[in-house]
């Protein structure tokens, strides 16, 4: 089990890093999902690692991160409420995936753009999800 988790976990992230190389305009990584690849390929059945947790806990709160840029100066009041509501917003939307909850902080400290959004986060989370899948459905035909 572990290595199956460690080939998936290091699967999607070569995906994710490779299509960061062909495509120098986008950037498809971001520290956040190497701790989801913990979560998501160590333990596959962990309510924080369902699809819905991983895509909407991370697009949740890099939208929380992305408004708190946009309208208020990052400081550590900001920075600490937008990592609050972005705990609260998770925990509230039953989205709960506590990678996620770095992504505040990340996109702040940063300053990225909405673009980063869609392409880091939205498209970096369902392939992280994606890979998930597939080494899911490998491994019950393996056993």
């Amino acid at each position: 089990m572990a290595l199956i988790a460690g080939v998936g976990a290091a699967l999607a992230i070569g995906v994710l890093a490779f299509c960061s190389e062909i495509n120098p305009h986008w950037v498809f990584l971001m520290a956040p999902f190497g701790a989801t690849a913990v979560i998501v390929f160590g333990l596959p059945q962990s309510p924080l690692a369902q699809p819905k947790n991983v895509i909407l806990g991370h697009l949740l709160t890099a939208l929380i991160g992305l408004v708190f840029l946009q309208f208020f100066a990052v400081t550590p009041l900001t920075l600490a409420l937008a990592v609050g509501l972005a705990v609260t917003t998770m925990l509230l939307s039953n989205t709960t995936h506590p990678p996620a909850g770095a992504n505040p902080l990340l996109i702040m400290l940063t300053g990225q753009q909405w673009s980063f959004l869609f392409t880091t986060v939205l498209l970096g989370a369902i392939v992280m999800v994606m890979v998930a899948q597939l080494m899911r459905r490998l491994n019950q035909r393996l056993l």
